[in-house]
């Protein structure tokens, strides 16, 4: 039997703004990775007044460090299987709230500046503000209580610097035609249509003879009756395929 594969959670951690000294008690673990990281740069280029000559081409000059930018997207679903320790919840706002902490204003001296947050996934490492949130809730439970979120969240640094790798335990066979199989967290989950089973959504996947497991990972008491819109996570059974 293969070992199993250990899945790095992506996290966000409190640090002083010099980025020296970690708060622990305000990292918040994402509770499923990202599809993508999108990192874009932009330097600071202004055109001075008074250039001369229309008709030529209006010299230029740098006036800035530059800007680095992380984008990326998260979902959040109280639905999903609880890693071990994790406590259910009944609104989805109790899990984004922990990500909602690092736009959100603090006291220091006679100012409010957001916390300075260091964005690490496995060997990558992104230290910079929060500069933007967006949180939208759709899906909702009969007593009007939000079940699933995404959040598109944009960190930023003034300057551009190189990338940070991060030294990762590394897991053989991780990589393409390695062996190894894909995990939760690693991939959204899927969405079930409206008249959806539990063993058709596994067939679709390949899995059609691990739908038991699949549905008992879930917490389906009756495979044969989905709610549409429902998220299932198909990635539960496909370390039983190397059995």
């Amino acid at each position: 039997m293969s070992a199993p594969v250990r899945l790095e959670k992506a996290e966000l951690r409190h640090f002083d703004p010099e980025f020296r000294t970690e708060k622990k008690e305000a990292r918040a673990t994402l509770q499923f990775n990202p599809e993508s990281l999108k990192v874009s740069f932009a330097n600071q280029i202004q055109t001075p007044p008074g250039t001369g000559d229309q008709s030529g081409t209006p010299s230029r000059q740098f006036v800035g460090a530059g800007t680095t930018k992380l984008s990326l997207s998260v979902f959040f679903d109280v639905n999903a299987p609880l890693a071990e320790g994790e406590t259910p919840v009944d609104d989805v706002r109790r899990l984004t709230q922990k990500v909602a902490y690092f736009i959100t204003p603090q006291e220091q001296g006679k100012t409010f500046i957001p916390p300075a947050v260091r964005f690490v996934w496995g060997s990558f490492q992104f230290d910079g503000i929060m500069d933007s949130l967006e949180e939208t809730l759709d899906f909702f439970s009969s007593e009007g209580k939000p079940l699933r979120a995404s959040m598109n969240l944009s960190l930023s640094q003034q300057r551009i610097t190189k990338f940070t790798f991060r030294p990762t335990a590394g897991a053989p066979g991780g990589g393409p035609g390695g062996g190894a199989p894909s995990v939760p967290g690693t991939q959204p989950l899927t969405e079930a249509p409206a008249g959806a089973t539990v063993q058709g959504l596994a067939a679709q996947a390949g899995l059609g003879d691990n739908w038991q497991a699949i549905a008992s990972a879930n917490g389906i008491e009756n495979p044969r009756l989905l709610a549409p819109g429902q998220l299932i996570n198909l990635n539960v059974a496909l370390d039983a395929r190397l059995e």
